[in-house]
């Protein structure tokens, strides 16, 4: 299978997919948020709970379902399965055991666990947009690097602290509880180093020649949902909306891009995918509502108005929690390893680096000094 090779320079193009897809994909998804920020403000719900048809849209439409896309990157390909059979083996396995070994030392505790995961692989992920437009622009300065990642890091981790340290909130990750309490001086130690790296991206980024708008729009479209959405307003809608839709919407799309022109000619992904992305959608829409259909009969008991009455199997949840979490669990697991790619740059002196995603773009080039990672 030809991996995409990463441009040397900027001659080729600085987007991830083209200049309208990435527009749409992480432009358009913030642009989302922001509305329905401004909609819940004139229903009257925004400073509240999400009400069922935004948690329809943005939960299962959207977070749940793009835990589900992942299958069309691996379990679908049946070369990808053969090329690491072991990982996709175990990976759902391990997910389960841990998930119920971590679930009969205390259900805090197992929700506690799978909530920082869910905040790591968040913030990983828009960290590794950031990663590949440095490739894909042929960024290779290290003080550059240093100014982005800080960036990106601030971004997500401040309003992250601010919230561990502004505890209690009316909105959790997984649960009431699930994150720690820390002591208010360290969101105000944090602040400054917050906006000083901020402050920093936005003087290079404004100075710099030759720009690279994708990166910018990520950092900037990031810093502002993670801030308003966590920082500024304090409800469960206000933090769904802004969190779900500028992570679930741009990973769907790169899965569908990477599957259409990396899978196997003869994988299921991609003879479902030649009808094009509704086929993925249904597919992935389907799964989710499995899923938590599932969780509703059997645990949560809080959407009967999709799903009907349930059971009452709260005994069980020792095994169910887990059960129904290894899909969530194993795209975490997956995704640390399925968009690594290693390279060599010829005009970088750093040696080998890593992009934190698939280095995708619309023309693919043999490379053989691209690896998996």
């Amino acid at each position: 299978m030809t991996e995409l090779a990463i441009p040397a320079t900027r001659a080729e193009t600085p987007w991830l997919f083209s200049r309208n897809l990435d527009l749409a994909v992480f432009g358009g998804s913030a642009l989302l948020a922001f509305a329905a920020l401004v909609l819940g403000a004139r229903l009257g719900i925004l400073h509240g709970d999400t009400p069922p048809w935004a948690w329809l849209i943005a939960i299962l439409f959207v977070d749940v379902a793009h835990v589900w896309s992942t299958l069309f990157r691996t379990y679908l390909d049946g070369e990808e399965l053969r090329r690491r059979p072991m990982l996709y083996a175990l990976a759902p396995i391990a997910s389960l055991i841990l998930g119920v070994a971590l679930y009969h030392s205390g259900a805090l505790l197992f929700w506690r666990c799978v909530a920082y995961l869910a905040a790591f692989h968040f913030v990983r992920q828009q960290y590794g947009w950031v990663a590949v437009y440095r490739a894909r622009g042929g960024e290779t300065g290290r003080v550059g690097w240093w100014i982005d990642s800080c960036a990106i890091y601030a971004a997500t981790l401040y309003p992250l602290l601010w919230w561990h340290a502004h505890l209690p909130r009316d909105f959790a990750w997984m649960m009431a509880g699930d994150f720690a309490a820390l002591p208010a001086f360290v969101a105000n130690v944090a602040a400054p180093l917050y906006w000083l790296a901020l402050a920093a991206y936005a003087i290079r980024s404004i100075a710099n020649g030759v720009p690279n708008p994708g990166k910018d729009l990520v950092v900037v479209t990031t810093a502002l949902c993670w801030y308003i959405g966590i920082v500024a307003l304090n409800s469960d809608y206000a933090f769904t909306v802004t969190n779900v839709l500028i992570h679930g919407i741009p990973y769907v799309a790169l899965v569908y891009i990477h599957a259409r022109t990396h899978a196997a000619p003869e994988s299921l992904a991609t003879k479902l995918l030649r009808r094009g992305p509704l086929a993925l959608l249904v597919v992935v829409w389907f799964l989710a509502f499995i899923e938590e259909a599932a969780w509703d009969h059997t645990l949560w008991h809080e959407h009967a108005v999709f799903f009907g009455g349930g059971l009452s199997l709260e005994s069980f949840a020792w095994i169910l929690a887990p059960l129904l979490a290894t899909p969530q669990l194993t795209h975490y697991v997956l995704d640390g390893f399925i968009w690594k790619r290693r390279w060599r740059h010829p005009q970088r002196s750093e040696g080998s680096g890593r992009a934190g995603l698939a280095a995708v773009g619309r023309t693919a080039h043999p490379d053989p000094s691209l690896r998996s990672g």
